[in-house]
């Protein structure tokens, strides 16, 4: 099976730029400092009220609608509830669980925060820190929630995989993203000594969870590796019979090709996407099932303005108030980015969106427009993004 996904980015693990009013009334800019500049009582009634409305059944019955087949869900390290101050959200996979087996979809569990940072990313649940790899003890629990997700939901019909860590950044992507001043860290002090992850360390670290994990974890379920932003690094890793149902995720967006120096042009993001993402995929699903875990339409030309790689007015920019494009000239772009890229993540073994829906006002708040390409939903709705629904309407 050929995997059709989308990500519910933003449920269980939060992000700023895509719910704005959850981090209201608070200087934070990430899921560490929320708790700790809100009362108890405010953060629980914030965080239940958010995950019941966010996600609800209806919405994977309109997943399966659009023609997919299996939802990526992030989760944070202390989804079992056992870090404070964090509250933990097995709940709500639990039921996640349930719809997705109601409507016939697959779930990836994908494991997306270590405590200390494995990125320095917002989305790593503390901005600037990546020290993760650093601490043994810290290192080990992750591997022992790997090994509870394992037990706990190894044999349920509705469980595809388990990721065993989201965007573990090494030494290149931590120059190019320069994740110091993107992600300027709250407290210094707990950010010295921040640095990438050795592709040594994630070796071992993955074979240790895969090890770890198959103890609870059937093998005709999957166990997902990123790359670390290195495609090509993996060829020879785990070739031995015992590693069975391994699949590499890589994750690919165009405003990563902008900040390569792909110029802001369709034809040069066709030319891209076919010559990097279509050519690189296609050697690599020689050795390993590859997956495109996350990617989506948004680009700098769509928006109007350069974005300087992704970056938004919570880094600082101010984007454009005006639509540059009108909606003919967007529509023509987005069709034939997603036209591009789903061919080559075919090339591989499938594709996950990122993401399914995003809270962002790109209407009323100034700044953010082009940003609705990173929700699937509107994505669809607009005609940007086929399915096989839409493509029937139009013949």
């Amino acid at each position: 099976m050929k995997v059709k996904g989308v990500n519910l980015g933003n449920w269980l693990v939060l992000e700023k730029w895509m719910s704005p009013a959850l981090f209201a009334g608070t200087t934070a800019e990430d899921e560490y400092y929320l708790p700790r500049q809100l009362s108890r009582e405010v953060y629980e009634a914030r965080i239940q009220m958010h995950r019941t409305e966010y996600i609800s059944e209806r919405d994977f019955v309109t997943i399966q609608s659009m023609g997919m087949n299996t939802i990526r869900i992030p989760v944070p390290y202390f989804v079992f509830g056992d870090r404070e101050p964090f509250i933990g959200c097995v709940q709500e996979l639990d039921k996640a669980f349930c719809w997705a087996e109601k409507y016939g979809l697959q779930i990836l569990i994908d494991l997306h925060t270590a405590p200390m940072g494995q990125n320095g990313f917002d989305n790593g649940g503390i901005c600037g820190v990546c020290k993760w790899s650093q601490y043994p003890e810290e290192v080990e629990f992750v591997l022992t929630v790997l090994e509870r997700l394992s037990e706990r939901y190894g044999t349920r019909t509705g469980l595809w995989g388990i990721e065993v860590l989201n965007e573990p950044i090494t030494g290149r992507a931590w120059d190019s993203m320069n994740v110091p001043s993107r992600y300027p860290a709250v407290d210094q002090k707990m950010a010295e000594g921040s640095r990438p992850n050795t592709l040594e360390f994630l070796r071992e670290f993955y074979c240790k969870a895969y090890d770890r994990m198959r103890r609870y974890l059937p093998e005709e379920k999957y166990v997902v590796i990123h790359d670390g932003f290195e495609l090509m690094a993996w060829n020879d890793f785990m070739r031995e019979e015992k590693y069975v149902n391994v699949v590499l995720d890589t994750h690919q967006y165009l405003m990563m090709a902008e900040a390569s120096g792909c110029i802001q042009k369709l034809d040069a993001y066709l030319t891209y996407i076919k010559e990097h993402y279509e050519k690189d995929i296609e050697e690599v699903q020689k050795h390993f099932p590859v997956i495109c875990g996350e990617w989506c339409l948004f680009n700098s030309l769509a928006c109007g303005w350069d974005t300087k790689g992704g970056q938004s007015v919570l880094n600082g920019l101010k984007g454009t108030d005006t639509e540059q494009l009108d909606a003919k000239e967007k529509k023509e772009i987005y069709r034939a980015l997603a036209k591009a890229q789903l061919a080559a993540w075919e090339k591989g073994s499938g594709y996950f969106y990122w993401s399914y829906k995003l809270l962002t006002d790109t209407v009323n708040d100034k700044g953010w427009i082009g940003w609705d390409s990173w929700d699937l939903g509107r994505c669809v709705d607009f005609g940007w993004f086929p399915t096989e629904k839409s493509e029937r309407s139009t013949k």
